[in-house]
């Protein structure tokens, strides 16, 4: 399995979802999700489907197959996922579960799935007179498995006694910057909001910069510190050039396949005037109603599809009521902390203008995390006003 082709496949899907979020869910606010940690659920989803449904799933996943799927989930948590906070890099955590009714035995083809590819911890529940028990563990696994961040991935009144399954994923990065910004330089600009403008504090500095810019927009690179595997994530803001310019910016982004690859800096350059802001966002969404109009609609529909998961006529029945998801990310002087749930119910270089590049985040901008080595996006989002929490 080429996993490149497949990051590239899994980066072009992200950045549709993207898209789609931050002209419907996020227009007004600040946004931050995991599009990996829902490509994780919905490829669980893809091993226990069959037929019309699971076509469409892997059409929308970009995948050829379910092994296929199946084989990507257990080499992206070997190799991007493995902790790298003992040799000096990024912590990082990324965690699988599935709740399931009790009265139901999960085939054993799924179960193996389920155990080997997705490393999923498996709990047998009573949906049917305990509901609101499950949504509380399933809220405690959430929280424990992001250090806190994510308190309730699962709302109330989301599980009740007609569930019969429930998948989640968890993800928690902490990286520091491998240049920490000095926090005795932070001062507070303006920063312009579509009406008005707000001060924030702004972070500085007047090191080389992984800048590069291009038509209409310009993206800075900052790395994190590097562990002692060959891992490399970074963080990406994509500043377009006019104040009110994100919305062409964001659907630039997700016009067509590969253009993340086509728009990373890989050359430090000068940088005049050097400002970002920092920043906090909680964020959390109802993922189906975003699914649907990108043309994911058999899951969610009633019709059958979801028959490979449980031995019983019951799975001719199975339907997705529900996928929820909520991230955070804090950037600050000394490097990120995010994290993400979900919770299923059920290179062209650009060309240098200047010696010297301003890169002034002080108008609306979108971000992004990933693993330079391998492509992954971990987490994507934008910045209207710094001063939200969401």
């Amino acid at each position: 399995m080429d996993v490149r082709e497949t990051i590239t496949s899994l980066t072009d899907v992200a950045l549709s979802v993207t898209k789609h979020l931050l002209q419907t869910e996020g227009k007004d606010s600040n946004l931050v999700f995991s599009p990996l940690s829902i490509h994780v659920v919905l490829s669980l989803i893809a091993a226990g489907s069959k037929g019309p449904t699971l076509d469409q799933l892997l059409s929308f996943l970009k995948s050829k197959s379910t092994d296929h799927l199946n084989s990507f989930a257990s080499e992206l948590v070997a190799v991007v996922f493995a902790d790298g906070s003992s040799g000096g890099g990024p912590r990082l955590s990324f965690a699988n579960g599935a709740w399931v009714e009790k009265s139901l035995p999960l085939k054993p083809s799924f179960k193996q799935v389920v155990d080997a590819s997705y490393k999923a911890a498996i709990s047998q529940v009573d949906f049917q007179t305990k509901a609101a028990e499950v949504t509380r563990e399933v809220n405690s696994w959430a929280e424990k498995e992001t250090s806190g961040l994510i308190k309730e991935v699962l709302p109330p009144g989301s599980v009740d006694s007609t569930t019969r399954l429930i998948f989640a994923n968890a993800l928690y990065f902490k990286g520091a910057w491998s240049e920490q910004f000095d926090a005795s330089k932070t001062k507070d600009y303006d920063f312009h909001l579509l009406n008005g403008s707000v001060k924030v504090p702004f972070m500085t500095s007047k090191k080389k910069q992984l800048v590069s810019a291009y038509d209409g927009f310009k993206v800075l690179g900052l790395p994190y510190k590097q562990g002692e595997d060959k891992r490399r994530f970074s963080m990406y803001f994509f500043l377009p050039d006019a104040n009110d310019g994100l919305p062409h910016l964001v659907d630039k982004i997700g016009s067509g396949p590969g253009f993340l690859e086509r728009h990373i800096p890989y050359q430090q350059v000068k940088v005049g005037d050097f400002r970002i802001p920092r920043f906090k966002i909680s964020f959390g969404f109802e993922a189906s109603n975003t699914l649907k109009s990108l043309g994911l609609v058999l899951p969610f529909s009633g019709e059958g599809g979801l028959t490979e998961m449980v031995e019983s006529p019951v799975g001719q029945n199975l339907y997705i009521s529900s996928i929820f998801q909520k991230s955070f990310i804090e950037v600050n002087e000394e490097g990120t902390e995010a994290a993400a749930a979900s919770a299923g119910v059920i290179s062209l270089r650009s060309l240098v203008v200047s010696n010297e590049i301003d890169f002034v985040a002080d108008h609306p901008f979108l971000f992004l995390i990933r693993e330079d080595m391998t492509g992954t996006v971990l987490f994507s989002g934008h910045v209207v006003n710094p001063l939200l929490a969401g």
